[in-house]
């Protein structure tokens, strides 16, 4: 980590902001706000923006960037974009398709960063989640070292400054670096990663490799009942992050992300309200002691709100479960 400049550097010798804004909203968000919010994260102070083709939000993101960029707010490369491969483009020969497709959603030359967003592949098509008769998601076999090397030939035709992988477990990240024809190893692995599910193992199995985990949920959830168990507690509540945050003057959300900081995680920051847009960005103002590090480590219950029960038990080509 580099606080001063506040970015990590990333093992292909770019840079990555260590705080980053999920633009992710549930579909019941209309599309002008995402727009209007990417701007104000932009305006805050936010440099890393993060995305997905699965979001369907990449024209208004894209719209956002530009429009700050025409301003004078920033230049192109002030923003660390990322995007993300789905599911349903796990064919070697889509990869690079996918891609251009949310270059022009965007109205960008390249992506800073474009990840595999989970390790599995869904039936080929339009449908982000394609269903049989039965209302059962439709699978498809993989092969993730092709599925990689068409990913490092995205970064050879500069379409992609950096490239990484999302959702992947140790076992999923092996198989990609022992790969014989290995190019390019994963900048980093972006995953759910919170206090309740602090991700230790991997975190040090990542730092091991010169992978960076990025964290993903780091506030909790935004408990959409389509991806979350609505019964798991809520992070923010817990009474130990209040009482730090009362401790330190800050919001239970800021410790947080602080926490993920000074773990060395890069840590998206999720939200659709301006306030806490510019609060978050605060996160650089305070440090937390050594024994406030170990209260919160304590807090790890091995809870994972993303459960996506609907992947459980699918088998990958040469891979273990998800799980």
């Amino acid at each position: 980590m580099d606080p001063k400049y506040q970015r990590v550097a990333l093992n292909d010798g770019h840079f990555m902001p260590v705080l980053g804004f999920g633009s992710y909203a549930p579909p019941e968000v209309p599309r002008n706000r995402v727009v209007e919010v990417t701007k104000l994260a932009i305006e805050a102070g936010f440099r890393h923006i993060d995305s997905a083709y699965l979001y369907n939000n990449e024209e208004q993101v894209g719209l956002a960037i530009r429009s700050k960029i025409a301003d004078g707010s920033v230049k192109r490369e002030d923003i660390f974009y990322t995007s993300k491969l789905w599911c349903t483009f796990f064919r070697p020969q889509l990869v690079q398709p996918a891609l251009e497709s949310s270059l022009k959603k965007l109205q960008l030359d390249y992506v800073d960063l474009y990840l595999i967003h989970f390790p599995m592949a869904l039936k080929p098509g339009e449908t982000p989640l394609p269903k049989d008769e039965n209302g059962k998601v439709m699978f498809d076999t993989v092969d993730l070292c092709a599925i990689w090397e068409a990913m490092e030939k995205c970064k050879d035709a500069g379409m992609a400054k950096s490239i990484g992988v999302s959702n992947f477990n140790r076992r999923q990240l092996e198989m990609i670096l022992n790969n014989p024809g290995l190019k390019y190893k994963p900048v980093c692995n972006q995953v759910e990663c919170h206090p309740y599910f602090n991700q230790r193992k991997l975190l040090d199995f990542c730092k091991s490799k010169d992978i960076v985990l990025v964290a993903f949920s780091a506030l909790g959830s935004h408990r959409e009942k389509q991806w979350v168990d609505q019964n798991s507690p809520v992070l923010l509540e817990d009474p130990v992050l209040c009482a730090l945050a009362k401790k330190h003057k800050q919001t239970p959300a800021l410790i947080a992300l602080r926490y993920q900081l000074q773990r060395g995680v890069v840590v998206l920051a999720k939200s659709y309200t301006e306030q806490r847009i510019r609060e978050n960005m605060k996160v650089f103002e305070f440090q937390l002691t050594s024994e406030d590090m170990k209260a919160i480590d304590g807090l790890d219950r091995n809870i994972r709100y993303l459960t996506l029960d609907m992947f459980l038990g699918i088998e990958l080509q040469r891979s273990p479960n998800w799980q």
